[in-house]
């Protein structure tokens, strides 16, 4: 593959699972790497430092939280005193826990009010605003690539994700439109559909153990997915050799949906 080495990519969410696997891989590959945190500072910059000492790569933290759509131009801005260019940009944080009540559960217990709006703002209009910002620096250097995560769960039926699964599709048909529109600037736009992947977030559902059994017997390679699984996805997507990919959504699921 040709050589990204040199340039900076923006992950939003990379202190831990399918997040931290895609800043390592980048900056892996020699990619200066800014990301964001939520709440936990020191392990935010503790993970930056690492990622400096072993790659010899250019890595920042800085908190974000995704719920907050004005945020995001702030950060752009403090990453502008940092990195002298934008190239790829990551759209991965994703929220779960007490910020989603109402919005993750069965269909008939879901609620129309802030859970719900939740899962949007931290799912769509995080990679609205961020593609956004990142679009403008990205035209200054020459075009660049964006990435949004989504997930199986909008194509099978999977318990409880109805407030997640709808707004993964709403954010990769988001992305489609975005490809059209930014071609011009020579910036592609495609999305990352994951199946269930073995993560904190994953951890979190009520029914865990069911769903990574499930996840086991449906794959056509008998194991459940990890987080490298997807960073490589991800970041062959930036990659010259994806140069004719856009508006498309790679899935990513150990053929776990076609079975």
């Amino acid at each position: 593959m040709a050589s990204n080495k040199g340039k900076t990519v923006v992950i939003t969410g990379a202190t831990k699972g399918i997040g931290k696997a895609i800043a390592e891989k980048f900056a892996l590959e020699g990619v200066n790497v800014a990301f964001t945190y939520n709440s936990n500072k020191e392990i935010a910059h503790k993970i930056a430092k690492d990622l400096e000492s072993r790659y010899g790569i250019k890595a920042r933290a800085y908190k974000l939280n995704i719920l907050e759509l004005d945020e995001f131009k702030p950060l752009f801005l403090a990453i502008d005193k940092d990195f002298d260019r934008v190239d790829f940009f990551v759209s991965n944080a994703m929220i779960y826990g007490r910020s989603v009540v109402g919005g993750y559960g069965k269909f008939m217990k879901l609620r129309p009010t802030k859970g719900l709006q939740n899962i949007y703002t931290a799912t769509v209009g995080a990679f609205v605003r961020g593609s956004q910002e990142s679009a403008i620096r990205m035209q200054k250097v020459g075009g660049g690539a964006i990435v949004t995560l989504s997930s199986t769960g909008n194509l099978i039926y999977i318990d409880n994700y109805a407030g997640h699964g709808t707004n993964k599709a709403a954010v990769e048909a988001m992305s489609r439109y975005a490809a059209v529109e930014l071609g011009e600037m020579g910036i592609r736009v495609n999305a990352v559909s994951g199946g269930p992947i073995d993560t904190d977030a994953l951890k979190a559902f009520t029914n865990y153990e069911e769903v990574k059994q499930a996840t086991i017997d449906r794959s056509a390679v008998n194991r459940m997915g990890n987080p490298e699984d997807i960073a490589g996805s991800v970041y062959f997507l930036c990659t010259d050799e994806a140069s004719w990919i856009t508006g498309h959504t790679l899935v990513v699921d150990g053929g776990t949906t076609f079975r």
